[in-house]
């Protein structure tokens, strides 16, 4: 193989490792917290966290005591089916880049609610790289079937 082959093909692969592993550890988030049998109470525990925390901004606190408070269990439940969801998505390459976003909004998210663990920061920089280079996160994947799928059928007969 040229040079210019080989860098053609190694873009697209790289961009798709970080791809498939960042839906990995997504899917690991997810299934983790349907094994811990995750809902309104640990909901509740993250909008307790925030009361005195002063890591957490005002705005998220008010958010947090509203908005999670107010439906604990709809949080509870839409917490594990996201993240399941983004893994499943990034593994498959299924619309790479809304779930790239979806994975940066979500992390952002935690991270307003002081929720970090280790891996979140790994995370996110593997999310940049397919926001970075989302032509070759797709190229190994799913979306260009979806892309025929959802397209509709060119009319041959008019002209």
């Amino acid at each position: 193989m040229r040079i210019r082959e080989t860098a053609a093909l190694g873009t697209p692969l790289a961009v798709g490792v970080a791809r498939v592993v960042l839906g990995a550890l997504w899917l690991r988030e997810g299934i983790v917290k349907y094994h811990a049998h995750f809902g309104a109470a640990d909901i509740l525990l993250v909008v307790g966290s925030t009361e005195s925390n002063t890591r957490v901004s005002d705005a998220f606190r008010t958010f947090a005591a509203v908005v999670l408070a107010g439906w604990p269990g709809l949080f509870g439940f839409a917490v594990p089916l996201l993240e399941t969801g983004l893994g499943v998505a990034l593994i498959l390459g299924i619309l790479s880049l809304p779930a790239a976003f979806g994975s940066v909004a979500t992390l952002m998210f935690y991270w307003s609610a002081d929720q970090l663990i280790a891996q979140y920061p790994v995370m996110v920089l593997l999310s940049v790289v397919v926001l970075t280079w989302p032509v070759a996160a797709g190229r190994f994947s799913a979306t260009p079937l979806v892309g025929r799928i959802l397209r509709p059928p060119r009319d041959t007969q008019s002209g």
